[in-house]
């Protein structure tokens, strides 16, 4: 009972703003469908996210500044009013037939900057409001929030939407943030952390990134997690390029896959929730990820059938949860609250710029070098054992690739973080 009255407000803040972002991804899957059905092109909608990604990655840096200056609960607040107001634009247009492709680019670049600035903000109020005896509980069940998410966002946009529209799905995500804003409004007490300095924001964004260059073990795990993103998100581009294809393939079964990694997110989560403070944490940061990358990729680039594509993808997710939650935990004991806004800032877009990249060398090189290569040398023998033979095995052949530069990451990181010593005060 006692824990559970110290995570009070967590539990309301976790358990609304899981609700909202579950509507707010239901949107974004739904103007998805509605704008391939309109324009019939996977670029056209593949700008949508690169549009409310961007912001993120070129701004975060100084977001985090913002957010150290100001009340992180008034910022939250102000954020999620701003982006709503995006959501019901589009609404508007929709219902007025005057919704056009450029609306939604704008639009989506204008809510991902909200984001930037929401999202390190709502990192540190966690900070605020949970004990420090329960950080590990606390980040599996957000892990678990996230990995239910991904499942149920797809299956619940596509459901509305068939049954109600692009309306209904707006609605709906309008409804869940009115619930997310109102309890945090008035049912979460997060207590004051503002940055004592009045200096601007450009001299805030250095101090974030002095203090990581002067914190070698915090840099290291950043350095490495961009290349975990990488060959992440490089898988995410060659996916598609391997299923489809696939005599035992097809749309249905690329659904199947995708959503057994939400589902090992799942089972993960709960895992880490239950699981002992663990000896090493930087150790299982590096070790779940190198069991992860260098597994999946290579079951699947050498195996042909769906089953084994699923337990790919359910030993590469799994401890994801795992990693994510000593990560956070080696974060939030280590860097002071009152640099975490900028810190975490400086995080996010030096350890996610790699994922367009990733994304866009995965599709790249399917399509440019690996496919060519295995129509051209695929009838040798040794390629056809390994990777198979037709449209596909140039996918296959780019899995064992990234698998190789996972396990390359995974080895080179974990030898440099054995050098540091990481110990909770």
């Amino acid at each position: 009972m006692k824990t559970r009255n110290q995570l009070r407000d967590f539990y309301i803040l976790w358990s609304t703003q899981s609700i909202s972002q579950l509507g707010s991804s239901m949107t974004a899957f739904a103007l998805t469908l509605w704008l391939y059905e309109q324009t019939g092109s996977s670029l056209g909608t593949a700008m949508l996210t690169i549009c409310s990604y961007a912001p993120y990655v070129i701004m975060s840096i100084f977001a985090g500044a913002l957010t150290d200056r100001f009340d992180k609960k008034k910022t939250m607040l102000v954020c999620d009013v701003l982006a709503v107001m995006c959501t019901i634009t589009v609404l508007i247009l929709f219902k007025t037939n005057t919704l056009m492709t450029w609306h939604l680019y704008a639009l989506n670049a204008f809510s991902g900057l909200m984001n930037t600035v929401q999202q390190p903000a709502s990192e540190v109020a966690m900070t605020l409001i949970i004990p420090k005896a329960q950080y590990q509980k606390t980040s599996g069940l957000r892990s678990l929030s996230r990995s239910l998410i991904s499942i149920l966002n797809p299956l619940m946009a596509t459901a509305l939407y068939a049954l109600v529209g692009l309306t209904g799905v707006i609605a709906v995500d309008i409804c869940s943030f009115v619930i997310a804003w109102i309890a945090l409004l008035f049912l979460i007490r997060i207590p004051e952390s503002k940055c004592d300095t009045k200096e601007n924001v450009l001299v805030l964004a250095k101090e974030g990134l002095m203090y990581l260059k002067a914190n070698p073990m915090i840099m290291t795990m950043i350095l490495f997690m961009s290349g975990v993103n990488l060959i992440a998100s490089a898988f995410d581009g060659i996916l598609p390029g391997l299923v489809l294809p696939n005599p035992k393939g097809g749309s249905s079964v690329l659904g199947m896959v995708t959503a057994c990694a939400g589902i090992a997110m799942a089972i993960g989560s709960l895992l880490v929730s239950v699981l002992p403070k663990p000896k090493d944490r930087l150790k299982i940061v590096y070790l779940t990820m190198l069991i992860s990358l260098g597994t999946e990729n290579f079951l699947l680039a050498f195996s042909r059938e769906p089953i084994i594509w699923c337990i790919g993808q359910i030993i590469g997710w799994v401890l994801v949860p795992v990693m994510s939650a000593n990560y956070d935990v080696i974060f939030k004991t280590t860097v002071p609250v009152a640099l975490q806004g900028r810190v975490y800032a400086c995080r996010n877009t030096m350890q996610f710029f790699t994922i367009p990249i990733g994304l866009f060398l995965g599709g790249f090189m399917v399509d440019h070098v690996c496919e060519p290569f295995m129509s051209r040398y695929g009838h040798i023998s040794v390629f056809a054992a390994l990777f198979g033979t037709g449209k596909g095995s140039g996918a296959a052949l780019m899995m064992f690739v990234i698998g190789i530069g996972g396990v390359l990451i995974c080895l080179t990181a974990g030898r440099k973080l054995k050098k540091f010593h990481y110990s909770e005060k």
